[in-house]
């Protein structure tokens, strides 16, 4: 089967490499421009680009997939195929419709749940204890398409997004060498999609990070946990913006208001929440600084209990 396959961040590289050494003719890659990164702000190929040209496949990176040029540079390569993964930008009718097998997707959600750009953060945000990948047929409508295979994954309630993230990149691989299979045998299934249970995870914005105290326990150390290792859950503290990393659940009733510091030492920093049950963290990171143990973080702040954060 000849396969173009479109990507660009770091969750498609696994169904890349598994494509690959699944022995499909991988006849093109389309990704996203180079972009610039850090400090330097110099031009960084997408993690796609990297791992093909590993791979000695060749690589396009138009702007805009919806540009004709693009679209025929992609007619040009005559795939049978079509697998997109983490691409970044809508595809067109004209390549939904190019190949006779048609576009096929893998999604980080058990979809019709949490469509759309962020699901793994919105999932463990969410306090979803068994999220997993999809395989699907790709349609107009954002995620909407009639799906071809499903795995789900237990997972521990203290993992963080980028944990999930590299588990469900590994398990969306092997879905996709399986439906590739299916589709080359003419024996995938397609199941519509229930519409009235559909949910939708949009993109994450600035606002997101925030934390606000005034919530549960377990919904703030769920927000931490979904923001971890990026972009980072905030809160406001001597007028700077200060990350919290790893954070627990500390049962009990804590006769504090909400975002109050209850204790601070070796252990963690412990903060009441809007349930009047704890929050414990365990790493700290100012604005502008490193993220650091709170251990450490102390030695060199003067954060005590009966402080309150996110008051500026």
């Amino acid at each position: 089967m000849r396969i173009v396959f479109l990507g660009t961040a770091d969750f498609a590289v696994p169904c890349l490499k598994a494509v690959y050494e699944a022995g499909h003719r991988l006849v093109g890659v389309v990704t996203q421009p180079d972009r610039p990164k850090g400090r330097g702000r110099k031009l960084s190929p997408p993690p796609v680009k990297q791992m093909a040209q590993a791979l000695g496949l060749k690589v396009l990176q138009p702007e805009k997939i919806k540009e004709p040029q693009a679209i025929e540079q992609i007619r040009l390569l005559n795939p049978d195929c079509l697998v997109v993964v983490a691409y970044g930008q809508l595809l067109p009718k004209t390549l939904l419709e190019m190949t006779p097998y048609g576009c096929i997707n893998v999604h980080a959600s058990l979809l019709p749940k949490y469509r759309g750009a962020a699901p793994i953060h919105r999932a463990i945000m969410e306090g979803c204890r068994e999220p997993g990948t999809t395989t699907m047929f790709v349609t107009e409508k954002l995620d909407a398409g009639d799906i071809i295979l499903q795995s789900r994954r237990e997972i521990e309630p203290e993992m963080n997004v980028g944990e999930l993230h590299d588990l469900l990149a590994v398990d969306g691989a092997k879905l996709l060498v399986e439906t590739l299979a299916l589709l080359k045998e003419g024996a995938a299934v397609r199941r519509p999609q229930d519409e009235e249970v559909a949910t939708y995870a949009p993109i994450l914005k600035r606002e997101d990070e925030l934390i606000h105290w005034h919530r549960p326990a377990q919904v703030i150390v769920n927000h931490v946990r979904g923001m971890d290792p990026w972009p980072g859950a905030y809160t406001l503290w001597q007028g700077k913006n200060l990350k919290l990393w790893k954070a627990t659940l500390e049962p009990g009733c804590f006769e504090a208001a909400p975002g109050t510091v209850v204790a601070a030492g070796d252990e963690g920093l412990l903060v009441a929440g809007g349930d009047g049950q704890g929050v414990l963290i365990k790493e700290l990171q100012l604005q502008g600084r490193k993220r650091m143990a709170v251990k450490e973080f102390l030695k060199g702040n003067s954060l005590l209990p009966g402080t309150v954060l996110g008051c500026d």
